[in-house]
């Protein structure tokens, strides 16, 4: 049984000067009889916001059917008590997303759901991007899958791809050996949680590309993206969910089986931005590694100024830790309003053209006469440095040294965040005073990729530094470089369509478009 609530149109947001990298998703799953698993979903995805803010959903299952609500919206606008109160069960799985693969629709929201041949349900969420999906679209049509017309789902994305996948090959053999069966050939990043009517699963592909972790409640077991989801739902951390692993949880309790060798792989760009700094990877403070990459920043990039300021929040452990390692005085020179994220109000073109006054807007006597050194993340593009550069020039700044707690991003990622094309990446463009000159600083600096790397406290050999070096972990085929509107440029290439469906570079036309 799957629930399908109204189709709302949410899709309206407030531009910006330019889009942040953004995560594709954050998963969930719990598997506790006795316990409200809906509401633990809930909060679990509500400390997950940050990695998806375009569509929710749960699923969740009494051992006789499964019922599935989503939507599009953050999860405190998809879901209330009523919700909640009526998705009653033992088994959930919580998805929030950010696209990466298929539009923005109601239909790719997640989780997913299809029926197998024996007419049991499974749901699924994904965390990641999948760069064979091409060849799995083949495979699906040989099994006779429909990815189009009236039997099928209406979803483009690869997570629906999946599930559909699983579910036509799991009626003689069950979902637990489909997924054996189906993963080895799954090509990518992904980090899954998927359910049918009695049993929870996950697995996290073999390069471990994203983060997926296992905890334990009293009576139950839970799988999220981040340990700091296990901490809301009071959750004890037991271990990272290893590459190449599926876990399995029922009534019988915990099994683990292996289905493909781990060559650890893990993206570097969490320690920078995508988690939250309350989480632990790979057993480092996301939060410590950041001020660690602070220190490193100011040992590297020294500059004379009076004053080091964090663009919030994202920058703001790296300036902490820029001010210990400088002796500059730390303060905070923006501030950031909390509600301005995402909002479904279309701006009126005069508040369009304040741009980056309605994220962050500076305070003035703090800022006045003097030389400060700002600590972002990144730079992607450079739209935003530039405004800000500027914004704080008007508030009296003398001197604004620009510093940067990652490398230059000169390469797209196709495991899961959306970045520009590269044609669009700035750095790609332009050298170290090309890029100063483009957003009107008197200095800039980065941070080395030997310091990133050595303030995550992992090997180089077991991340994933592609958007910064271009050295892709997992091959990807050239079909599959088109981007987050494959599926759609199938279907549109199917119906004659001689449009193009995206610019060439991943993501390219929503990244054009999403403030």
């Amino acid at each position: 049984m799957v629930t399908d609530p109204t189709v709302i149109d949410q899709t309206d947001q407030i531009d910006r000067p330019e889009p942040e990298p953004r995560e594709e998703c954050g998963v969930f799953g719990v598997w506790a009889k006795g316990e409200e698993v809906a509401k633990l979903s809930y909060f679990g995805l509500y400390a997950l916001q940050h990695r998806g803010q375009e569509a929710a959903g749960i699923s969740v299952s009494d051992g006789e059917k499964i019922v599935v609500f989503k939507d599009l919206g953050l999860v405190s606008q998809v879901f209330d008590e009523q919700v909640l109160v009526s998705l009653q069960g033992h088994i959930a799985v919580g998805h929030c997303r950010y696209s990466t693969t298929g539009s923005t629709t109601w239909e790719n929201a997640q989780p997913t759901f299809r029926t197998t041949a024996t007419g049991s349900g499974l749901s699924l969420g994904h965390n990641g991007n999948l760069v064979n999906t091409a060849e799995l679209r083949d495979r699906a049509r040989e099994l006779g899958i429909a990815t189009s017309g009236a039997n099928a789902t209406g979803a483009t994305s690869d997570s629906d791809l999946l599930t559909g996948l699983l579910a036509a090959t799991a009626a003689d053999i069950g979902i637990e050996q489909a997924a054996m069966n189906l993963l080895p050939d799954v090509k990518g990043a992904f980090c899954l949680v998927f359910a049918d009517e009695t049993t929870l699963y996950a697995a996290r592909d073999p390069h471990g590309v994203r983060p997926l972790v296992l905890g334990r409640l009293e009576r139950g077991w839970v799988v999220a993206s981040e340990t700091a989801a296990l901490d809301i739902v009071g959750a004890s951390f037991v271990r990272e969910v290893e590459p190449g692993e599926l876990l399995a949880i029922d009534e019988h309790g915990l099994r683990s089986s292996r289905f493909a060798n781990p060559e650890p792989k893990g993206c570097v760009f969490e320690y920078v931005y995508l988690a939250r700094p309350d989480t632990t990877i790979a057993g480092r403070s996301v939060h410590a590694a950041r001020v660690d990459i602070g220190r490193r920043l100011a040992e590297e990039q020294p500059v004379e100024a009076d004053l080091v300021i964090p663009v919030p929040e994202s920058g703001t452990p790296a300036a902490i830790g820029y001010a210990q390692g400088s002796g500059i005085d730390y303060g905070s020179g923006l501030v950031k309003n909390a509600y301005v994220g995402r909002t479904f109000i279309q701006p009126s073109q005069t508040i369009r053209q304040l741009g980056i006054r309605l994220k962050l807007n500076p305070l003035r006597d703090v800022i006045r006469g003097k030389r400060l050194v700002v600590v972002d993340d990144s730079i992607v593009r450079g739209n935003t440095q530039r405004a800000l550069v500027r914004m704080l020039r008007e508030a009296g700044a003398v001197e604004v040294h620009v510093r940067i707690a990652s490398p230059p991003v000169r390469w797209p990622c196709f495991y899961g965040i959306d970045f520009a094309s590269r044609a669009e990446l700035v750095a790609n463009g332009l050298d170290l005073d090309g890029i100063r000159r483009s957003i009107g600083a008197d200095s800039l600096g980065y941070v080395s990729l030997d310091g990133l790397v050595a303030a995550s406290e992992q090997p180089r050999s077991r991340l994933c530094t592609a958007c910064f070096d271009g050295h892709y972990p997992i091959p990807i085929p050239e079909e599959d470089r088109i981007g987050k509107h494959l599926l759609e440029s199938f279907e549109r290439g199917v119906a004659g369509s001689a449009a193009p469906v995206v610019p060439a570079g991943y993501g390219a036309s929503d990244a054009l478009q999403r403030p």
